[in-house]
C-alpha cells in the first residue's frame, strides 16, 4: 500500500494537487519527518493560498487509541509552521477498510500531540530505552514488529549490544582462529 505513496512526486487532478513523501519539520514540537501524502486544495475566492490537507496511510484498520490521530496532528502542526497557516483537518486512510477517516485537529488533540512530543524529548534525554511490550491486537498488524522485537527476552539495548559484541569476539574468523592458523 505504501509503495505508491512512497514513490514521491506530485500530480494535479482538478482542484487537488497531491504531493507524496513531503518532508516536514516543526521547531515548536521539535520533530521532523515525512508525510505520506499532502493534498493541496485549490483556494476558493477570495482566498489565494492552496490549503494543505495531510493524509496518512495505514495498512490495518482504525485503532481504539489516538496514536494515528496524534501522528497526523503532528504532521499538520509541521505544515502549519512551514506554510504559516491554520490546518483544521486531515485524514487517515486504512488499507483494511479501504476508507478514509476524517480527523479534526481540535484543541484537545493538539494539546495531546504537544504533551506526547514533550514526553518523547524527555525520554530521549533520559537515555533509557523502554522495553517493548507485546500486545496481540496491536503488534500483529505493525509493520515494525521485526525491528521492535516485542517477544524477545526483554534485554536492554545495552545488554543486546554486549551480547552481539561477545558473539563477534568468540566466533572463529575465516581460516580458523589465530592459534589454528599458527599451528
Amino acid at each position: 500500500m505504501h509503495d505508491n505513496v512512497h514513490t514521491g512526486g506530485h500530480e494535479t487532478r482538478g482542484e487537488i494537487r497531491t504531493v507524496r513523501t513531503l518532508q516536514l519539520a516543526s521547531t515548536t514540537l521539535g520533530l521532523f519527518g515525512m508525510a505520506d501524502v499532502v493534498e493541496y486544495h485549490r483556494p476558493k475566492p477570495p482566498d489565494t493560498v492552496w490549503q494543505p490537507f495531510p493524509v496518512e496511510y495505514k495498512r490495518g484498520k482504525p485503532k481504539l487509541g489516538n496514536c494515528d490521530r496524534v501522528q497526523l496532528c503532528a504532521q499538520a502542526i509541521c505544515l502549519e509552521e512551514m506554510h504559516q497557516l491554520h490546518i483544521p483537518e486531515g485524514a487517515l486512510f486504512y488499507g483494511k477498510t479501504k476508507r478514509r477517516e476524517s480527523v479534526l485537529f481540535d484543541a484537545a488533540l493538539r494539546e495531546e500531540t504537544s504533551v506526547l512530543a514533550r514526553k518523547l524529548h524527555a525520554l530521549i534525554q533520559s537515555g533509557i530505552t523502554p522495553p517493548a511490550v507485546y500486545q496481540t491486537k496491536t503488534c500483529k498488524n505493525c509493520s515494525l514488529i521485526e525491528i521492535c522485537g516485542p517477544k524477545q527476552s526483554g534485554r536492554s539495548a545495552r545488554q543486546y549490544l554486549a551480547a552481539l559484541k561477545s558473539e563477534a569476539l568468540t566466533e572463529p574468523t575465516e581460516g580458523g582462529t589465530e592459534a589454528e592458523r599458527d599451528a
